[in-house]
């Protein structure tokens, strides 16, 4: 599957934003992720929804970032809330037919959307 993400931008500290991603095929087999990666820093995971549209989150966005998908337009969703200066990143959606929420066990990737947050 392909992937297409979108939304990114700048952003004051406090604000919010959403990003989409886009499949080119039916998304209703696949667990789907955000991830994002800094210069200084490995690719970490960001929120992975389970194909039963479980939700999983690392720990730094926690109560501030929704994961979401709807299957009927094989879109996922990420809406960051309360940014803050360190989730300024290059954002990637993903997809893996696992059930896993393993990052290595993801397979197709998407081009990346940068997010910048800063005053």
């Amino acid at each position: 599957v392909q992937l297409q993400a979108s939304g990114g931008g700048s952003v004051q500290p406090g604000g919010s934003l959403r990003l989409s991603c886009v499949a080119s095929g039916d998304t209703s087999s696949l667990t789907m992720g955000w991830f994002r990666q800094t210069p200084a820093k490995e690719r970490e995971t960001v929120a992975v929804i389970s194909r039963g549209d479980t939700p999983y989150y690392g720990d730094s966005v926690k109560g501030r970032f929704t994961i979401s998908r709807d299957n009927s337009k094989s879109t996922v969703y990420l809406q960051m809330n309360s940014l803050k200066p360190e989730d300024t990143a290059v954002y990637y959606c993903a997809a893996t037919p696992r059930n896993t929420v393993s990052i290595r066990a993801f397979d197709s990737w998407g081009q990346g959307t940068l997010v910048t947050v800063s005053s």
